[in-house]
This record gives structure tokens, sequence and C-alpha cells, in this order.
């Protein structure tokens, strides 16, 4: 298992924090990924302040596996924190990404909305500081290196 950190998740980075209430906010987080990852992998992507409710995002990434049936696997989901316990697929379960084409929509690659809590229970509200992560389920069949990118938009009451 390896544990990989952003730049953008690190103890050093210091998180954004609103002075007004409601103003739309966004974190993110990018790691190139070099080796192929393999199960239960941790990627700390970005964080998130106390009080910060999530209403959106997106995970991005190339196509980082060229197999004809494809295997690589990704969540998204958060570590815990004083109040949460971590849910590594919180805001995603996306099964098998293919990273092929989708006519109309976008060239090849991975674009997956947050979802997870989102859809089922509406914006997520953190009452701590809370790191975002991508967690691998499954690693490539044929890897690819590539970057990761993870994208949350949020607001602090």
């Amino acid at each position: 298992m390896v544990d990989l950190t952003a730049a953008r998740a690190a103890d050093t980075f210091p998180v954004f924090q609103s002075h007004a209430a409601g103003l739309m906010c966004v974190s993110m987080g990018t790691i190139a990924l070099g080796t192929n990852p393999t199960i239960a992998d941790v990627w700390s992507m970005c964080k998130v302040p106390a009080g910060a409710t999530v209403v959106g995002g997106v995970f991005y990434t190339g196509d980082l596996d060229s197999n004809a049936t494809e295997t690589i696997d990704f969540d998204v989901g958060w570590l815990a924190n004083d109040d949460e316990i971590a849910d590594d697929d919180g805001f995603g379960n996306f099964g098998v990404q293919t990273g092929d084409a989708i006519t109309e929509l976008k060239t090849a690659g991975v674009w997956l909305p947050l979802q997870g809590v989102l859809q089922v229970d509406g914006p997520k509200t953190f009452t701590a500081e809370t790191t975002l992560t991508v967690t691998a389920v499954a690693a490539a069949a044929t890897f690819v290196a590539g970057q990761v990118t993870l994208v949350v938009h949020y607001f602090v009451t």
C-alpha cells in the first residue's frame, strides 16, 4: 500500500478560510502517478475547513489503463476527523474506469462528478477540518502513467 499526499493536502498547506457566509470556495489537489496503484493505496488530495459544506466537485484523470479490458478502479471519500468516521467512497464508488471516449461528451480520459452522499443526502457538511481522499480499489490491467486531480466545491456558513 502506498499513501501519497498532494501539495494542497500537506499538513503545512493552509486551508482556505472564507470570511463571508455562503461564498463558493474550491479546494483541489493533483498527484502524478508513475507506478500502477495497488489495492488500498490512499492519496490525500486536498482539505476543506471546519464548517465546509461540500456541494459538488469532480475527479478527473487521463486514461490510466490502456488495456482493452480495463480494471482500474478508484473511490473518492474522506479521512476521519474529530467528528467524522472515515468514508473512502463517501463521494463516489465509481467502479471500473475505462477512460474510453464518449461521443459528444469528452475525449478519452476519466471525468467523474462527485456522487455518493451528495446524491443520497444532499450537500455534506464537515464540522472539523477534513482531508479528502482517492482510494485505489483495483490496479490497472495495463498501467499508463498520468496524474489524478480532485476538485471540490464548498461553502462555509
